[in-house]
């Protein structure tokens, strides 16, 4: 790149899914963000993945998959079940707005 050229910014839209063109961004974002709270409760815990099935009864494997943001097999609901078995209370605050239309 040359001094010259220009970089032009360009302003996300707060969901990296949506940026990327994913049909299902609102649901990807949901699952990463369930995801990070089960990473961010399994660091604080210091909790391996063989600890954290023991005390879940949730499969070392899977929580491997979490920690590598390996979500495919995963539903919003079986992560938020995994995060109720490690002592979390997931609340859901929803709002919709209208899409905006591609011009």
């Amino acid at each position: 790149m040359k001094q010259k050229d220009k970089l032009e910014v360009v302003s996300g839209s707060g969901n990296v899914f949506r940026d990327l063109g994913r049909i299902h961004a609102d649901a990807d974002q949901f699952k990463a963000i369930l995801a990070t709270e089960i990473i961010k409760t399994l660091d604080r815990e210091r909790l391996t993945v063989r600890a954290a099935q023991a005390r879940t009864g949730i499969a070392a494997a899977d929580f491997s998959r979490i920690r590598h943001a390996d979500l495919g097999r995963f539903t919003a609901d079986r992560l938020i079940m995994i995060l109720n078995r490690l002592g979390s209370r997931v609340e859901v605050k929803v709002r919709v707005r209208p899409a905006k239309s591609a011009a």
